[in-house]
């Protein structure tokens, strides 16, 4: 149970973990994987590099890439994840689940976000695939939304659970699925009334802003990613359901770094850096919904048990003292725009 010190200014949680994140890979590496190591024990690692992470033995060698720049000393597992192509076969599921070290395995529907090309176009081209997860016991991570050209951007996801949601469910009783960084009233029922099977992780993002964000004072790019930014209606209803205490919606950052010269470009990449503030980000948008009692549930609980993992041990500790973000961070040979940079945020880990 979270524990309150010094009459709320300081709290203390179970250490948490990060169930999606994207960590890049070659020089971006040293970037990330120290700010992720930081402030979780354990990280979903999204497999859409160039190529794709598609085989055990893809997710091994990126595996030893990771681990070589975790700091020495630092606690910090990252869980691999398989990308589902349609080249994917029943012996490619259990060559990774007998690996050890793949935890899951990611749908993206093609063209629908960052490296996504090689992604699915026929969902039921996987369901082999999906029946040999569900035999290994290895979870489905689903970025749901469609990629029709003639569905509006900020449909699809609503258009994704109409059209596939139950249909998974009805035909895989017992995989477990997690819809990733929900951003919709629609997913949220959804999941809120599916079987226990059905989790979703919410990003810092989504909790924080709405889509008015990507538009005020100009356009704001490095407030881009996807899904996009949804509607304030949305917005409360994602909020309602990270600090309900509902153990289907738990932390997944999405952290997604891009060089600020790719974010601020003609056509800019989608995705936003959390990594170096995501407990502060969190803990900002609880407390503001009054729900810092829900915090730790939230970030420290709900994952491990959905995933079948022990939780962490070890404690962390945030501070209520308000700190200002940098405008900028070193990322390869470049910068990067973290998440409310230049912003003051209200609390800090110690």
């Amino acid at each position: 149970m979270m524990k309150e010190l010094d009459g709320m200014h300081t709290i203390e949680i179970i250490y948490p973990d990060d169930w999606h994140c994207h960590l890049r890979d070659g020089n971006a590496l040293q970037t990330t994987v120290p700010l992720v190591a930081k402030q979780f024990k354990r990280a979903i690692v999204m497999p859409n590099l160039q190529p794709a992470v598609a085989t055990a033995m893809d997710a091994m060698a990126y595996l030893g890439r990771i681990k070589s720049h975790i700091p020495e000393g630092v606690d910090f597992q990252p869980l691999m994840t398989l990308y589902l192509t349609e080249a994917t076969t029943k012996d490619t599921i259990q060559e990774a689940k007998a690996s050890g070290f793949v935890t899951a395995c990611k749908l993206y529907p093609a063209g629908v976000t960052t490296n996504s090309a090689q992604g699915v176009n026929t969902l039921e081209t996987l369901f082999p695939a999906f029946e040999a997860m569900e035999k290994a016991k290895l979870p489905l991570l689903i970025h749901g939304e469609v990629n029709d050209k003639d569905v509006d951007v900020f449909d699809r996801e609503k258009i994704f659970i109409e059209r596939y949601a139950q249909t998974l469910i009805n035909t895989f009783p017992s995989l477990k699925i997690v819809f990733e960084h929900i951003t919709t009233s629609e997913a949220v029922d959804f999941v809120k009334t599916a079987p226990f099977t059905v989790a979703a992780t919410i990003t810092p993002q989504h909790l924080l802003l709405n889509r008015n964000a990507l538009f005020i004072g100009g356009i704001r790019p490095h407030h881009y990613c996807l899904p996009v930014l949804k509607r304030q209606t949305h917005q409360e209803a994602l909020i309602k359901a990270a600090t309900s205490g509902n153990p289907k919606f738990f932390i997944g950052t999405d952290s997604a770094p891009h060089a600020k010269s790719k974010k601020e470009s003609f056509c800019g990449c989608a995705g936003i850096f959390s990594h170096h503030a995501a407990l502060e980000l969190y803990a900002t948008a609880f407390d503001e919904a009054n729900a810092l009692d829900k915090l730790e549930g939230f970030t420290s609980l709900f994952g491990p048990r959905f995933y079948d993992l022990p939780v962490n041990t070890g404690k962390i500790r945030l501070t209520k003292e308000n700190w200002e973000v940098p405008h900028t961070m070193t990322y390869e040979d470049e910068s990067l725009v973290p998440f409310y940079a230049g912003l003051t945020l209200s609390w800090k880990v110690i």
